[in-house]
């Protein structure tokens, strides 16, 4: 009779946790970043259908890097968890806090679990306060931990070189092309520091907007007005005439 293959735990979650963050590594790198009316969530992303960013509830996004159908599961059910929990007590009780724990949940259980394989996702959720006191930002890695963060996060293949680099130039009060134009820097450089340049139709760019009247803070920025703010310029009075103008018709729309 021969001997079982035994693996201990603790090697065990060893190579699952290599294994998910081979994956992430694959994929390419996003960051989210705080700027003085806001967050602002910016990624490379030559696709127009698929997005790395999304809504979840009225002041809260969602960004993730990874494998798209296993973090677009994470995000539908998100979306849904929102929306029963806003019907069921009242909208105020809906908060980032809340879906990152139950986002931890989700991940720590697949993680630990021994029937199937970790999943291949990094997430970040995001809430945009009255005040930038009132911002959370909360990342979310492939083993269900929370990690809560301040001023700016990246997740994805090259995370850690682009944390560095973002934590040496970003400061508090930064308008939001200012902010775009430092997280297009960070994204653009590769493992050996050199510069490559990113196209704005490479550019997936989104925002929680405090300032905007609607109830619902989220936005896309794209076209025109993207490539005004990455030359430098701000969005004038763009704002009031976010319906047709470079932003998808759902996110201009009201419930």
């Amino acid at each position: 009779m021969s001997t079982p293959f035994y693996v201990s735990p603790q090697q065990a979650m060893a190579d699952r946790a290599e294994y998910a963050r081979k994956g992430i590594a694959r994929g390419r790198s996003l960051v989210v970043l705080q700027y003085a009316d806001g967050i602002v969530f910016v990624g490379e992303n030559p696709s127009r259908a698929l997005h790395k960013f999304s809504e979840i509830y009225d002041r809260i996004g969602f960004a993730a890097a990874g494998k798209y159908n296993e973090y677009e599961n994470l995000r539908i059910g998100g979306v849904r968890y929102a929306d029963l929990r806003g019907y069921t007590y009242d909208r105020g009780d809906v908060t980032a806090r809340g879906l990152a724990n139950v986002y931890a949940q989700t991940l720590g259980t697949i993680f630990s679990s021994a029937g199937e394989k970790p999943y291949e996702v990094e997430l970040v959720v995001a809430e945009v306060g009255e005040t930038p006191e009132g911002d959370q930002i909360y990342r979310l890695p492939h083993d269900g931990s929370i990690v809560d963060e301040h001023g700016s996060v990246a997740v994805g293949g090259n995370a850690e070189q682009i944390s560095s680099y973002l934590d040496q130039r970003h400061r508090e009060g930064m308008t939001l092309a200012e902010a775009l134009k430092l997280a297009v820097q960070a994204l653009s450089r590769d493992t050996s520091g050199s510069e490559r340049e990113i196209p704005a139709e490479r550019l997936e760019v989104a925002v929680l907007d405090r300032t905007r009247p609607q109830r619902r803070k989220f936005r896309r920025i794209t076209g025109p007005r993207l490539e005004r703010l990455l030359a430098g310029g701000g969005e004038g009075g763009a704002a009031a005439t976010d319906a047709g103008k470079g932003e998808d018709p759902e996110d201009a729309s009201e419930e």
